[in-house]
């Protein structure tokens, strides 16, 4: 499958409108110019997107979508922008194949990070998967536990999650996404969110908070994996 070439919020609403709306990527990327309409978008595959954007970012599009091109949506997505947002990676020096099998692992995170206490497999339906999690307790001894769900894609070396059970977060998505690089893997964290009004820190608080935890995850997740793979971990 031809995927359109871009920025990766095109990429991404390229992959709604082929995986959910049954786009012909290999029309649309011969005509990248072209109107949803022009690439054979009907008012069904539309409102298939319309509902996509506005659970996956909480943007609105507008009925004349249609007349919209791939990059005009992502645009229009990127214009509205997710409340919080985050964007962290790292080197990793290891082949991605190694990688990818480490990361995925859901229910050995325990052993991959610091900050779980528990995981808890709850359902797994072919590359999805629902777990429970539950940190170690903070500073104030609360331990602190929600449920997410997250699908792999091992064609495109990507992977999407989110909060079911949200917590003091209105929404909470994530995407994994993995490329090779001379040195080894870069693994790169995602995350788009916003805080409820009851919750105990804004927005811009929680974008530190995220920011400064996934550093320090990243760079533990690497110190393990590249150890793994010294140690024989890739056979």
């Amino acid at each position: 499958m031809t995927v359109t070439h871009g920025t990766p919020l095109t990429s991404e609403i390229t992959e709604i409108l082929v995986t959910r709306c049954g786009l012909d990527a290999d029309a649309a990327a011969r005509a990248p110019a072209a109107s949803l309409e022009e690439l054979g978008m009907d008012s069904l595959a539309l409102l298939e997107l319309s509902a996509v954007v506005a659970d996956r970012w909480r943007v609105h599009i507008p009925e004349q979508a249609g007349q919209l091109s791939i990059g005009g949506v992502a645009d229009l997505v990127a214009a509205a922008g997710p409340a919080g947002h985050t964007e962290n990676s790292i080197v990793i020096a290891a082949p991605l194949p190694l990688v990818w099998e480490i990361t995925n692992d859901v229910a050995r995170w325990t052993d991959l990070f610091t900050e779980y206490a528990v995981v808890e497999i709850l359902h797994r339906d072919g590359d999805t998967v629902r777990f429970r999690l539950t940190m170690r307790p903070d500073e104030n001894g609360v331990a602190w536990s929600w449920v997410s769900e997250r699908t792999a894609d091992p064609a495109t070396w990507q992977v999407r999650a989110r909060r079911v059970e949200t917590g003091p977060f209105e929404y909470m998505r994530i995407h994994w996404h993995y490329d090779t690089e001379p040195e080894g893997t870069r693994m790169t964290w995602v995350q788009d969110f916003a805080m409820k009004p009851t919750a105990p820190v804004d927005d811009a608080a929680m974008t530190a908070r995220i920011n400064t935890n996934s550093r320090v995850q990243l760079a533990v997740i690497k110190e393990r994996i590249e150890r793994a793979y010294a140690g024989g971990g890739d056979e």
